[in-house]
């Protein structure tokens, strides 16, 4: 069956309520393990049910924010879900609180999730809830409406984006000025929103006990073997070992491109002759992908003629599109699902490769792992699986990129690297504007552009006013939607880049240690999972500057002057 064809239809939130009740009622009135199971199996399946028409209004949704039929069905959502968390609640009790618990062969980690989900809801937070939501919603709606008007044509922020990486320094430079222009223009409504996100959040949190929302927003991103601490010692490492590498990779980008100074509108064009640009439209490059999956392994090529035969994409970028790009599941159907923005630029790419990789890890879980809490692993261990894949792709990069496969190979790398510093200082800006929840939007701004002078501190934003007072962070998603969702993309690139060396080292069990973990969905914790695919922990003393070292290598193997 077609995506296109996948019925979506609204869940009465009374039925959905009524049904509910029962379930847990019979739940707690079983008389042994085996009644118990088999009520808990259809309450899994009943909540699949409820997950996947949600996830499918969500992505009919975020394909065009303007469909007023799915408008409405997605405000409908962002109410229903924080009154069905109560039930989630008394699941979780129940399941915790169960005489049967140690005859059921249910993973530690869910219950670890189940204490999480006690600890971040309570009936009285239910209508900040929704107004998070409503809130989360806003926000993506204003950078979907973006039309920005640039030499007689109307682009989104994200068919734009070539424009800001032409080979022409002028084009870049106008092309930035443009984009940043709806992001000045909408200053106000970007700080309104934000302002308000933190209150709701900071409200939410100490409602539930929690001097700020810091700690809750640990609970909530179900952190189940780490802490605010450890994260800061990571942080470090990140600032004394990769900072000066990145600075020193700008420093030869400066100087391959043929600039004195890198300024902002330089900093994601990377070479004299342009970036790597893939060869073809969106269809051929799926082709590409179908062909490299099919050779990679019979897993993947299974996988991918699965997405391509159901047509579980939307790839192209479009007017009223959602920025960005995610994959999500659709429990009924034991199906993944890709979201995109292509616009002709090595990131399309990296969709068909980093989600792709998500949804190899859904498609594997969804054969054996049958509780939909556990169908995906928390994010930073999911993101090894996204992440990871990128680097396996390299092989067949030619597919892709044509002559330019070892120009993509320098990029990939030396971009890799240089994403670990903003990471952390989107998470540093995030526990700072938490702990602080009293600053106003310009201190919030100017708390992220000092923070910027520590994780990237050869950035240059001579001429633009409003990025030099702090607002690039309207641009990052995660920051107003997912907060505290960020460092868990650098944690899992360590990992993913020490996969990349036992691959660059010829080790015939780093293919079998990943799909392993990719078979695990969320059965374990991160640290259990990131030692069962026998790589270091990236909080590990040493673990940074090993990587670091190790890429630096590579990189010096490849003549970039050649580029």
């Amino acid at each position: 069956m077609k995506f296109a064809d996948l019925k979506y239809e609204r869940l009465n939130y009374e039925d959905l309520k009524e049904e509910y009740e029962q379930l847990l009622s019979r739940l707690q009135a079983a008389n042994n393990s085996k009644e118990f199971m088999e009520v808990f199996d259809k309450i899994n399946t009943f909540r699949g049910h409820i997950s996947s028409m949600q996830t499918l209004c969500q992505i009919r949704h975020s394909i065009n924010t303007a469909d007023e039929y799915y408008d409405k069905e997605n405000e409908y959502w962002d109410n229903t879900m924080p009154l069905l968390q109560a039930y989630e609640v008394q699941l979780a009790k129940l399941m915790l609180e169960n005489r049967f618990r140690d005859e059921l062969d249910i993973p530690e980690a869910y219950y670890l999730g189940l204490e999480n989900t006690l600890k971040s809801f309570s009936e009285v937070i239910i209508e900040d809830l929704q107004e998070e939501n409503r809130l989360a919603t806003e926000y993506g709606k204003l950078k979907s409406s973006a039309k920005i008007e640039f030499k007689g044509q109307i682009y989104n922020l994200a068919s734009i984006a070539p424009l800001m990486n032409d080979a022409d320094r002028q084009v870049r430079k106008e092309a930035t000025i443009a984009y940043n222009r709806f992001f000045e223009e909408n200053e106000a409504a970007f700080d309104e929103i934000y302002d308000k996100l933190v209150k709701v959040r900071d409200r939410m949190a100490k409602k539930l006990g929690y001097e700020n929302f810091t700690p809750l927003g640990y609970i909530r991103m179900n952190r189940l073997d780490y802490d605010q601490e450890m994260v800061k010692r990571y942080r470090d490492q990140v600032i004394e070992d990769i900072v000066p590498l990145t600075v020193e990779l700008r420093k030869k980008q400066a100087e391959r491109i043929g600039v004195d100074k890198l300024m902002c509108y330089d900093v994601n064009y990377n070479f004299k002759t342009g970036n790597p640009k893939p060869h073809g439209s969106i269809d051929e490059l799926v082709e590409a992908a179908l062909k490299m999956y099919t050779e990679m392994s019979e897993e993947t090529g299974d996988f991918f003629k699965m997405m391509v035969d159901q047509e579980l994409f939307d790839l192209p970028t479009r007017p009223n599109k959602e920025m960005g790009g995610y994959c999500t599941g659709i429990y009924d159907y034991k199906i993944p699902f890709i979201f995109a923005n292509a616009n002709g630029t090595s990131g399309d790419v990296d969709v068909l490769t980093h989600e792709a990789g998500h949804a190899f890890q859904a498609y594997c879980t969804f054969k054996n792992v049958k509780i939909p809490d556990l169908s995906f692993p928390t994010m930073e261990s999911a993101e090894i699986d996204s992440m990871s894949m990128e680097f396996f792709a390299h092989p067949w990069s030619h597919l892709f990129f044509g002559e330019e496969a070892e120009k993509y190979h320098y990029f990939h790398i030396s971009d890799s690297l240089k994403f670990l510093p903003y990471g952390c200082l989107v998470d540093h800006f995030q526990h700072e504007v938490y702990n602080h929840p009293e600053m106003t939007p310009e201190e919030r701004k100017a708390c992220f552009r000092k923070l910027e002078k520590v994780y990237k501190p050869d950035i240059d934003y001579e001429g633009f006013d409003l990025l030099e007072r702090g607002g690039f962070f309207y641009r990052q998603g995660h920051i107003f939607q997912s907060p505290f969702y960020y460092i868990d993309y650098t944690l899992a690139q360590v990992c993913a880049l020490q996969f990349f060396v036992r691959k660059l080292n010829n080790d015939k069990d780093a293919w079998k240690d990943y799909l392993h973990i990719c078979s695990l969905g969320g059965t374990k914790s991160f640290t259990q999972i990131v030692r069962d695919a026998h790589l270091k922990v990236p909080f590990e003393p040493g673990c940074l500057k090993e990587v670091a070292a190790r890429m630096k290598v590579e990189l010096d193997k490849i003549d970039d002057s050649s580029f």
